[in-house]
Parts: structure tokens; sequence; C-alpha cells
């Protein structure tokens, strides 16, 4: 069967992923079909362009982060990013490791932290966040000075929007010389990183929240740290990440990092103000809306809201021709658990099931904002009255 198509629909999930951004896309069809050479061939000249085109990508990425370029290990995506920097950090101990994290973290994070901990490999220390899903920094600072084998704390929640203080985490964590892995994949290219200045070890990020490909993301190492690698057979990136890389998506990622440098500041700007607009339009027709996570330190294209009484999968099926929104995050979206992150945040029953995760981004319009309040604004007041004739 053929998919609909779904280019008269209002894509408002840009957590899950992004459009890719023409401009790089154009890039990424050049490397893909006329500079095509392995950027490991060293006998011509297709394999020297491919290489110089790798090397400009690092830099580019190095620029957008603070960081330098022989820091920079190219992945398929923050997943495995956040993957070989567990399992390869673990791996070099002697002894059953200590892990501080973050409730709210990506499952990519606390599922690898859970099987090693089955394995007995490693012991988990969670941290307290309150309704905000803001990070209690007195308890983080009691755990680290018991000391620990690498903390992991999220730049921005994937879910409800929420901006932690990395800097603030980095000094702590460097106080107590314990490594930091943070997961930036929904903030690089969104709001400034400095990973040279905050104290961070590693820094996972992935293409395709910035307007890059899917399949593409990197890891970010400072300088005298080294991993056990998962993957060998060619000693590719150092030795740390075996492979032939993918240069095109290596191109776009770079790419991606150049254009939000220069573009990241005004467009988050104007991100922000539709998503405000947005948020307005809603609470003046759904009244008992409820916004989820800190109003005051959440990613401009972030608007996570409950509507009390009104299940969530009820609404999404009502809007999914018309509007794409989800109801959590892409990694779980669509089971019947409701999300670590909001449980976390010990959220009610009532806003559990009826939370609903909206995400914009920079090809967002107004027109499509006014529209997508009229959508989910209707599609709620249709649950609502079939809910209420069915209890009549």
């Amino acid at each position: 069967m053929t998919p609909k198509p779904t280019s008269s629909v209002i894509y408002f999930d840009y957590h899950a992923t992004t459009p890719v951004d023409p401009r790089v896309a154009k890039k990424v069809m050049y490397y893909m079909t006329t500079a095509f050479g392995n950027a490991n061939s060293v006998d011509h000249g297709y394999g020297d362009e491919a290489s110089q085109a790798v090397k400009q990508a690092r830099q580019q990425a190095a620029e957008l982060i603070n960081a330098s370029p022989k820091e920079i290990i190219f992945t398929s995506g923050a997943t495995e990013s956040i993957n070989l920097v567990i399992q390869g950090h673990i791996a070099k101990q002697n002894k059953p490791s200590k892990i501080i994290v973050s409730p709210v973290e990506h499952k990519a994070v606390l599922d690898t932290c859970n099987a090693l901990e089955k394995k007995g490999i490693a012991k988990i220390i969670g941290l307290k966040v309150n309704q905000q899903a803001q990070i209690d920094l007195d308890y983080l600072k009691k755990v680290c000075s018991d000391g620990a084998d690498l903390l992991c704390v999220m730049a921005a929640n994937n879910e409800v929007g929420t901006i932690y203080p990395i800097e603030q985490i980095g000094h702590i964590a460097q106080h107590y010389n314990i490594p930091f892995l943070c997961d930036a994949s929904q903030a690089v290219g969104k709001i400034p990183i400095n990973f040279n200045d905050w104290g961070i070890t590693y820094l996972a990020l992935s293409g395709h929240k910035l307007y890059a490909p899917k399949g593409i993301g990197a890891l970010v190492i400072k300088k005298g740290y080294h991993l056990q690698p998962l993957i060998w057979g060619g000693g590719h990136q150092n030795g740390i990440r075996s492979g032939t890389l993918n240069v095109p998506g290596i191109v776009g990622l770079g790419e991606s990092c150049h254009l939000r440098l220069l573009e990241m500041e005004e467009d988050e700007q104007a991100i922000a103000l539709l998503r405000d607009r947005l948020q307005a339009l809603l609470i003046e027709r759904i009244p008992d809306l409820v916004i989820n996570g800190d109003i005051n330190s959440r990613l401009a294209g972030n608007l996570h809201i409950s509507i009390p009484g009104v299940p969530n999968t009820a609404i999404i099926a009502g809007v999914r021709s018309k509007l794409a929104i989800s109801t959590g995050a892409a990694c779980s979206s669509g089971t019947p658990a409701p999300s670590h992150v909001l449980r976390a945040l010990g959220l009610s029953s009532e806003l559990l099931d009826g939370a609903l995760r909206i995400g914009i981004g920079k090809f967002t319009t107004s027109e499509e904002i006014d529209k997508a309040a009229e959508i989910l604004s209707q599609a709620v007041y249709l649950v609502r009255q079939k809910m209420l004739n069915w209890r009549k």
C-alpha cells in the first residue's frame, strides 16, 4: 500500500527530526554523485577531494561548539556516540564503574547504563529533578563529592525542552574530577555550546536534529581522553571508530553546522516568537491547557502541553492527516507506557495521559502556526464532545 503524501500535513515534530536544509542537501548530493570518492583512498584525486571535504567538515563542526577539529569523531548519530562513550569508557575500568545519570536523559543513555548495570559492571546513581525537569544542583554536588567514573547530563531535554546549565554542571564535574558526557543532540545549533570552556569531556550530537541528514553524527572527545572502540577494522578515526567514512553525510553535517553558526541566533529568536504565538492561541482556545517543562529556560521550538481529561492518543488520531505532532520521544512514541521524562517530573495521571509534544523549527511559517492552533483546538473539542456523549 502506497503511503499517503505528507506534503499537505503541517510538520510540528522537529524534535524527532528536522527537514534537511536545501543548501545542505545540494552539497550532500554533490558528494554522492560527483565527488563520490573514499576519503581513505590516497592514490587519486577522488580520494583527495573526499578527504579534504571531511577535513573541512571537522573544522565546521568544531567551530560551532568551540572544540578542536582533532577532537571530532564522526559516527552514525548521537545514539552510537553515547554508546561509544559509556561502553568504551567503562571498558577501561578494572572494577564496576559508578555512573551518575539524570533520570530525564534520552533512552540511549538510560538503556545503555541499565544494560551495563544488569551485567554487574556498573552501578547507576540517579539525580533528582523538579516538576520543570530542572536538575537539583545541590544534590548533584553531593553525589559527585562521593566520586564517580562518569556523569551523564543532557544539554536540553528532548521532550519538554528544558535547557540545563551545562557550564555550571561541567565545572562541578571538573571540581570532583569526574568525566562528563553531555548528550547535546537537541541543543547543538539551537543554543550556544562551548565544549572547550565548559568542562565537558564527551559531547554527542546528531545531524538530523540540526537540518542535516539522518544517519550522521559526531562524538567530541576532549584531548587526553581515549575510549575502547566498539567497532574494529581499519583503525579509522584514530582507531576509535573504524569504518569507511560517510562522506556525503559528513559534508552535510559540516555544512549544517556552518549555517547554524551564521544563522542560529536570528533563527531561534524568530522560532521562539512563533512558539509563543502558538502557545497563546492554544491557551486562549483550550482554557485548562497546561504547559510542561521550564517556560523560562527551554528550547525556542519546544511547546510541551497536557490537556487534562483528553487522551493524547485520541488527539493524535484526530489530527494526523493535517498536523504532525507526537505523544513523546520518537524512540518511544507509540508505546503504551507514559514517558519516563514526564513520570520523573511527578505529573498526575491526567497530565500524563493528555501530554503532547510540539516542535517547530526554522521552516515553520506563521500561517502554519494559525492553522495548527485551529486544527488542535478543534480536535480537542471533538474528542471532548465524543467523551461527553459516551458518558451519557
